[in-house]
C-alpha cells in the first residue's frame, strides 16, 4: 500500500493526525486538498513541512 497519515504540527509544536490512509496530495488556491482511499476530503491551509514516504507520513505546518 502508497497511503500516508498526514498530521498538522500547530505553532506550539504539537503534533495531531489530520487525515489517515491519504493516497492523493493537490496543491489548490485555497490550501492543500487532501483525499484519501475511503474518498474523504479535507482542504487546509498549511504547507509541507516534512515527508517521510517510507514511514508513510506526512507532516504539514500551519500557516
Amino acid at each position: 500500500m502508497c497511503e500516508a497519515n498526514v498530521y498538522i504540527v500547530d505553532k506550539e509544536g504539537s503534533e495531531k493526525l489530520l487525515l489517515e490512509s491519504v493516497d492523493k496530495v493537490f496543491p489548490t488556491e485555497e490550501g492543500i486538498l487532501l483525499e484519501n482511499i475511503f474518498s474523504q476530503r479535507k482542504i487546509i491551509k498549511a504547507k509541507i513541512k516534512e515527508m517521510h514516504l517510507v514511514d508513510h507520513r506526512i507532516i504539514l505546518e500551519e500557516k
